[in-house]
């Protein structure tokens, strides 16, 4: 698919809390060609970056030098943020920021899912979140490595209202019994994924959401990653869901690339 409007509880925003935004700036520019707005002062030099011509992403600076750095964060489509509120609290998470709204652009606010992992939501005003998806420099996927994927599925199910489909043993190649991947559906369509990551992580790394981003060549663009200062962390796989590499910045936040598999008509 090209163009994209986020379903309400399907992905609408992305953004990376880094070290050095200028720089960060520089490196996903000269890897994806976004491009960035100026810094917004009111908003402590919080940016926007762009691909065709459209916002895409977002980045900000560390506000909290004690806290954690260099992550990337994902955004649901929120129509009432009370309401979600009320529906992340009743399911077992909790509140980080509650809503905000930044200036006439919406309402954000970050909550902590039932099994630990940060997730934010957005409410669009005159900033409706990113427009496209599966090209070159724009989404491709987003999931979240649970470590309680039994609470994870319960939570999103009743949060977002999602449909969840289970494929596979996930993360888990000893896995017997139940499934341990699901496919999060809002609508007719699946944004999003879970993954059951008790085993993938150590037990000092909580649950989170990842990014995954659309190029066109994932190998050309791992090559590119290094050239730039940055990581591997998994060179390029290919998978039936396409191929796909993990990658950090120079800073050392974490992001996924995606290519569609052949045949893949979006």
């Amino acid at each position: 698919m090209s163009d994209y409007s986020a379903p309400i509880g399907a992905p609408i925003w992305f953004d990376l809390m880094s070290s050095d935004p200028d720089k960060a700036a520089e490196f996903y520019g000269a890897l994806f060609g976004w491009e960035a707005e100026a810094a917004n002062p009111d908003f402590a030099g919080y940016r926007n970056f762009l691909k065709n011509g459209k916002r895409v992403a977002g980045c900000g600076p560390v506000m909290d030098p004690s806290g954690p750095s260099d992550i990337w964060s994902v955004y649901l489509h929120s129509a009432d943020p009370a309401a979600t509120v009320a529906a992340v609290e009743k399911a077992g998470g909790s509140m980080m920021v509650p809503p905000m709204d930044v200036g006439d652009m919406g309402t954000m606010m970050v909550a902590t899912d039932s099994a630990g992992a940060v997730i934010g939501w957005w409410k669009p005003n005159t900033h409706p979140g990113f427009l496209e998806w599966g090209t070159h420099g724009t989404p491709y996927w987003f999931e979240c490595q649970s470590k309680d994927y039994k609470k994870s599925i319960e939570f999103y199910t009743d949060v977002i209202g999602a449909r969840i489909e289970e494929v596979g043993t996930g993360g888990d190649p000893d896995a017997v019994g139940p499934d341990f991947y699901g496919q999060v559906f809002v609508g007719e369509s699946s944004y999003s994924g879970i993954m059951d990551a008790s085993k993938l992580f150590p037990a000092e790394v909580p649950s989170f959401w990842q990014v995954y981003i659309t190029v066109d060549d994932v190998d050309a663009t791992v090559k590119q990653v290094e050239s730039l200062g940055g990581g591997v962390m998994m060179a390029g796989e290919e998978t039936p869901y396409g191929t796909l590499a993990a990658v950090t910045d120079p800073f050392g936040a974490v992001f996924c690339l995606g290519h569609p598999p052949a045949g893949w008509e979006g």
